[in-house]
């Protein structure tokens, strides 16, 4: 399990730093500075799945996750997003320090 997190971690934060370098090389075009939302690189990666998302989270009786929760989730910057759950995967498999020094008990 610490190899694949920490495998999907390397790859999410190549993928935060791809879509950084995407996000300031259209900041720099637009002149004005731009981020890629994490609603809109999910809706093109899963289209069909993200237009009924709403729908299916209303449906199931959970309207108070939807507005406050889901919305601010899905605004956030992607390549940011991506850099901070990398660095927690990374993190969390990390493999343990080996202790420095020696028992004095033995």
């Amino acid at each position: 399990m610490k190899f694949l997190a920490r495998s999907l971690g390397l790859l999410l934060i190549a993928g935060g730093f791809i879509g950084l370098v995407i996000d300031g090389t259209r900041s720099i075009v637009n002149n004005d500075v731009s981020f890629a939302s994490l609603g809109k690189v999910a809706g093109t990666f899963f289209p069909t799945s993200m237009a009924g998302l709403e729908g299916n989270i209303a449906q199931r009786g959970y309207p108070w996750l939807w507005d406050p929760i889901a919305t601010y989730v899905l605004q956030m910057p992607a390549s940011i997003t991506g850099f901070f759950i990398g660095a927690l995967l990374l993190w969390l498999g990390q493999k343990p320090l080996e202790p420095i020094g020696y028992l004095a008990g033995r």
